[in-house]
């Protein structure tokens, strides 16, 4: 690789729109040199019921729901642990020839129950590759130690600034541009 990669992480409060903008700057890459995934609300009439996690690649499935009875928990939501690592950990692998951007929506509590997880986000921060994030504003571990890891860009992400981010980033990865 030619270049510095780019380490990109976004942050904000819950609702700010960190998911939005994320499938905003994928729909002006180049599909073919990404892997990752993003993740979206489960709700039934006004509730939240849990979370789906969805590839780029099509395949989807549930990170955390209230009906999951798991002894991995978040609040009031069981989560799939077993599920999460066997389709999303594979995906993130420093490895793959032709992927050039890897997006992670998000790097949050549910997700850093995965030690797999973890170990996956720490290997590509070291590596030559680019990366796309959402981080929790809030929390420790994983989620405070990627915000101050050499080499990122942290931008924190307000409703109000959305879209001026969003085209600050695509403009950061106009090296993957996919055709328009």
């Amino acid at each position: 690789m030619s270049f510095k990669p780019i380490k990109i992480f976004l942050t904000g409060l819950p609702g700010c729109g960190k998911t939005t903008a994320i499938m905003q700057i994928v729909d002006n890459l180049d599909q073919g040199k990404i892997a990752g995934f993003y993740t979206q609300e489960i709700r039934e009439g006004d509730t939240r019921k849990g979370f789906r996690w969805a590839r780029f690649d099509g395949l989807s499935g549930i990170l955390a729901h209230t009906n999951i009875k798991s002894p991995y928990k978040v609040g009031k939501y069981g989560i799939d642990l077993t599920g999460f690592e066997k389709s999303i950990v594979p995906i993130l692998d420093v490895k793959q020839a032709n992927i050039e951007l890897f997006i992670i929506d998000e790097v949050g509590k549910m997700e850093c129950l995965s030690r797999k997880f973890i170990a996956a986000v720490r290997e590509l921060l070291a590596s030559d590759k680019s990366m796309l994030a959402t981080v929790a504003q809030r929390g420790a571990g994983l989620i405070s130690e990627v915000k101050s890891y050499p080499g990122v860009t942290l931008l924190k992400l307000a409703s109000s600034d959305r879209d001026k981010v969003t085209s600050e980033v695509i403009q950061r990865l106009s090296f993957l541009k996919g055709p328009l």
